[in-house]
């Protein structure tokens, strides 16, 4: 059997892909690290996990781990097993009545599950040696950059936030709370656009 690593989230940066991510994996032990390109939907989904914020709504992994977990589905762990193209191909381990089942899965919709079920990422050894690099290879520039965008300041760049305060929109006039609503349901932010729409209703009752 090929041996894996433990590996375990380091930071989430913007890529240079527009919308893309990318989420740096970590080894402590041998200080290796590997980057992940991913979307902003499971960028944000992993984020949010490791700030233990709440959404008011379920998300789109939140309403699946609400229903593996009505079932009695666990995620037991998950691996990255093939780099193929520069494009990495996980399994997820879903354990159900002591048995154990794989599926096939986008690497980060598997590790944005193992993050909700608190579940151990693994990483194949041939996929480090490859594709992962030693944090001393990082130039002083690349630390700095990296430093400077760390997992709190990923929030803004994707409107993530807490609950909205209803002072927020109390100010704003109906004409702007629209326009805002537009602008948030473009930017797929629901949460917000959630609550622009609660304090419209409230003005008509």
């Amino acid at each position: 059997m090929a041996r894996r690593v433990e590996v375990f989230i380091k930071n989430i940066l913007p890529a240079h892909s527009h919308g893309a991510y990318t989420l740096v994996l970590h080894n402590p032990s041998s200080k290796i690290q590997l980057p992940v390109l991913i979307g902003s939907i499971e960028a944000q989904s992993i984020a949010m996990e490791m700030e233990n914020i709440q959404s008011s709504r379920p998300l789109t992994h939140d309403l699946f781990v609400s229903a593996l977990k009505k079932f009695e589905i666990g995620v037991k762990e998950i691996c990255v097993e093939k780099l193929e193209e520069g494009i990495y191909y996980s399994t997820i381990y879903f354990i159900k009545d002591g048995i154990e089942h794989a599926m096939d899965s986008r690497t980060s919709d598997a590790i944005a599950l193992a993050m909700k079920y608190k579940s151990p990422i693994f990483v194949l050894q041939d996929i480090i040696y490859e594709a992962g690099y030693h944090e001393e290879d990082i130039s002083e520039e690349e630390e700095i950059e990296e430093t400077e965008n760390d997992v709190e300041s990923f929030f803004s760049k994707l409107n993530v936030k807490d609950e909205p305060s209803d002072d927020e929109f109390s100010d704003l006039s109906t004409e702007d709370l629209n326009r805002l609503l537009q602008e948030a349901i473009i930017e797929e932010d629901y949460d917000r656009a959630a609550s622009i729409r609660d304090e419209l209703a409230k003005r008509k009752s």
